[in-house]
């Protein structure tokens, strides 16, 4: 029988963004504030729904805004791994991003009682090492990559990349890719950064919804993740097509899941294949 599943993830950066970029004065972080606003209109949305939802958040915005976690972990969501602070583990050394990672992981079991089982590197940006590390910290999952739409896959360890030669390929490891796009990221269509932004959501909403359509089309199971930032989808226009991504979603016979049920689901298919 044919399954769709949509997960709806939400990269909770409040101002840990801004400050990566070294955007520190109050307009800026006054722009990452509302996104504690936008968390509570989302959570709203997600209960009257009845969809539980991934929110990746960096350990310094869950000790900025405790009580805003709390409420995320006490309705039911599954809270993943986005680093300590922002910074791309890409412009880190692999003893900087280890330390991150695990004082970040802490951050989360102290909040959720649990430790992450999923990771998304900031910026999407990952190191050399990345992979290793969440491998040797017991990861299930991370959702950083874009070699796919519709499948998880596995993450591969040793690739060789040379500016001139064909590409090898290294060996799939046991860390479960759920790959992502800058298509289905409400960031590059909706932020004023230096790219075109600001645009209408009712062309962002079509684009969203046509991706879920191709994909019922053309696999009988497949994972469709979306990407959303609660400063960013927050705005009120915005979360209107939200809702409408929801209805959509629905209408097309979604399942709703966390990103690691999710990773478990894929992670079982595959092991009978």
């Amino acid at each position: 029988m044919p399954r769709h599943i949509a997960c709806l993830t939400f990269d909770f950066d409040a101002m840990s963004g801004m400050i990566a970029w070294g955007l520190t004065s109050p307009t800026p972080i006054s722009r990452g504030e509302f996104g504690a606003l936008g968390v509570g209109r989302i959570l709203a949305l997600l209960a009257k729904y009845g969809i539980k939802a991934t929110f990746f958040i960096p350990g310094m915005v869950i000790g900025t805004y405790p009580q805003v976690c709390e409420k995320i972990v006490a309705d039911g969501h599954e809270v993943g791994h986005h680093g300590w602070t922002h910074v791309p583990p890409a412009k880190m050394t692999p003893d900087q991003e280890e330390a991150g990672l695990i004082r970040g992981s802490e951050a989360i079991r102290r909040l959720s009682g649990q430790n992450p089982r999923g990771y998304r590197s900031p910026a999407w940006d990952l190191s050399p090492a990345t992979a290793e590390l969440l491998i040797r910290h017991d990861f299930t999952y991370e959702s950083s990559m874009m070699g796919n739409d519709h499948s998880p896959y596995q993450v591969r360890l040793g690739d060789v990349i040379s500016s001139d030669e064909p590409m090898q390929f290294g060996k799939e490891s046991p860390l479960i890719e759920m790959p992502i796009s800058w298509s289905l990221d409400d960031f590059p269509h909706f932020e004023f950064q230096r790219n075109p932004g600001l645009m209408a959501a009712s062309g962002v909403l079509a684009n969203w919804l046509d991706d879920f359509e191709y994909m019922t089309r053309n696999e009988a199971w497949g994972v469709l993740t979306y990407t959303c930032h609660p400063y960013v989808i927050g705005r009120g226009h915005r979360m209107m097509m939200l809702e409408r991504l929801i209805s959509g979603l629905i209408e097309r016979g979604a399942v709703f899941t966390t990103m690691e049920e999710a990773a478990r689901e894929y992670q079982g298919r595959r092991a009978r294949t």
